[in-house]
């Protein structure tokens, strides 16, 4: 589905365009349950040690679950993913611009967000 070997393997910015065809209730990790209605969702992430490599494990369906986005990526779909080398826009200025769009509404305050004071870095875009 997707050549990993034309993604970078440079530090940079990310962002899943992500598909969930069913509503599912989770819990993530510790932050909490939360119930993830059916549409188009959008993940902002950085990924420091390298694009290519976390687009992998990220694209991996065996994995231990470690970061918020595992979880939800269990039942999710990744339809596409944009891609921002290091020095541009941060993983945060780049998340605002994505909150900021119209119907734009964050479904679990604090996924992706533990290390910053966005209210989250997975934005739920509706149907």
């Amino acid at each position: 589905m997707f050549d990993l070997n034309t993604i970078p393997d440079e530090p940079g910015m990310y962002q899943l365009v992500l598909s969930l065809a069913e509503e599912v209730t989770l819990q993530v990790g510790a932050l909490g349950t939360f119930r993830f209605p059916t549409g188009k969702y959008l993940y902002t992430g950085s990924a420091l040690g390298g694009l290519r490599k976390r687009l992998a494990r990220h694209l991996r369906r065996e994995k231990r679950l470690h970061w918020h986005i595992d979880y939800l990526l269990q039942h999710a779909v990744v339809e596409e993913f944009r891609l921002y080398p290091a020095g541009g826009l941060s993983e945060c200025a780049l998340n605002r611009r994505m909150l900021a769009l119209p119907h734009a509404r964050v479904i679990a305050r604090g996924f992706g967000s533990s290390d910053c004071t966005c209210p989250a870095h997975l934005v739920y875009l509706g149907r």
